[in-house]
């Protein structure tokens, strides 16, 4: 049987001066961090640089929480809170490695971006939802008159997998862009997943600290890109040659290095840089000019490109529109928009004059894999 507690074990312990000190010393630097993080906060507010209530809000979004999650990453940008979030990610990484929320470590020096590996509530759901946006979206391109095909991007964790070591990537992520894209051709559209394509190049098709694709990556899917253009019965124009031209090996600051919130520390501080000998693509100058084609020039848009690309940050990084425009031997209209997601980049071209003036005959649509089961709630505009 347990001895009975004695009444003097029940009182509180005394602090001692120096803990009482230490105690009213931390008491205040909290005060202050509080009072000067509401200062800048309010600051942000009273300058009008927070958004409170986006225009085009859904009351989808508002229900979910979209408003309030906007408005608090606003509120993170002000300078004494993004000061302090700074040294606590700067801390953690070099105490404990440790690369925050959004970034995974690897091996070797490779980082991935977890939302590859998250799995979404709905999944199923809504990628339904947004193979449904894009049928919809080719049936009014083709009563137009205009070709539709649409383009998945495999995720850098599957394809580097060699790479993710310690890191686990969920086994059902591993079928659901083939599926979507399958379902996609059974229903007439016409949709391919590059994952066939990158897998030979294994980790050498991504950046190391970088969520997108190496310039191997970047050509190999034009390339696998142009022959499904060409399998489509579409040629595109205006015909031109292009030429590839190589550059000296420079660092290149990955993205992932700053969605770890580690951009601020000196390079060495940071993980390691990767250096990449970007290529340098220029069209070939035309040796001769047809009188047929200058007049075709003086009275129409026959120097307009008949192929416009829709897409994400996958189509503006390592050459990509460079090496796609020499595989189908013509410029290409670029509509891609960094961070576009799933729709972005289509809604900017679909309300751009571009095209409602001068429609092309292809538009090519680039998603990256890991937005296919993402909550969906925009609607695009196809004018």
């Amino acid at each position: 049987m347990a001895a009975p507690m004695s009444s003097s074990s029940l009182k509180p312990a005394v602090p001692t001066e120096f803990t009482a000190r230490v105690s009213q010393f931390g008491g205040g630097v909290f005060v202050v961090f509080l009072a000067a993080s509401f200062a800048s906060a309010l600051w942000l507010l009273v300058s009008g640089k927070i958004e409170l209530l986006a225009p085009d809000q859904s009351r989808e979004g508002v229900l979910q929480g979209e408003v309030t999650h906007k408005i608090a990453k606003q509120l993170s940008k002000a300078a004494v809170p993004q000061a302090a979030a700074d040294l606590e990610r700067g801390a953690s990484w070099l105490l404990l490695s440790d690369t925050g929320a959004r970034v995974r470590p690897g091996c070797e020096g490779w980082l991935f971006l977890n939302d590859e590996m998250r799995i979404n509530r709905h999944a199923r759901a809504n990628a339904d939802t947004k193979a449904a946006v894009v049928r919809d979206v080719q049936q009014r391109l083709a009563k137009r008159g205009i070709s539709l095909l649409v383009v998945v991007v495999a995720d850098k964790s599957r394809i580097a997998s060699a790479r993710l070591c310690g890191l686990r990537r969920p086994a059902q992520l591993q079928s659901r862009a083939v599926t979507w894209v399958e379902g996609l051709n059974g229903a007439g559209v016409q949709a391919m997943d590059l994952a066939p394509v990158l897998q030979p190049l294994g980790p050498e098709a991504y950046l190391r600290t970088d969520t997108h694709w190496s310039e191997a990556g970047a050509a190999a899917a034009a390339e696998a890109i142009a022959r499904q253009v060409r399998a489509m019965g579409i040629s595109a124009t205006p015909h031109k040659a292009f030429e590839v031209r190589a550059q000296a090996p420079a660092l290149r600051a990955g993205d992932l290095v700053r969605l770890a919130g580690l951009e601020w520390l000196p390079v060495n501080w940071q993980p390691a840089a990767q250096k990449v000998a970007a290529s340098l693509i220029l069209e070939k100058a035309d040796a001769v000019h047809s009188d047929a084609d200058s007049l075709d020039d003086l009275f129409g848009d026959t120097n307009l490109p008949n192929v416009a690309l829709i897409g994400t940050s996958f189509s503006r990084n390592s050459n990509f529109v460079g090496f796609l425009q020499q595989a189908l031997g013509a410029p290409i209209g670029d509509f891609s928009k960094d961070g576009g997601e799933f729709s972005g980049g289509a809604n900017v071209y679909f309300n751009n004059p571009a095209f409602t003036q001068t429609p092309p005959q292809l538009v090519i649509w680039e998603i990256p894999e890991r937005d296919l089961q993402t909550p969906y709630s925009d609607v695009i505009k196809l004018l």
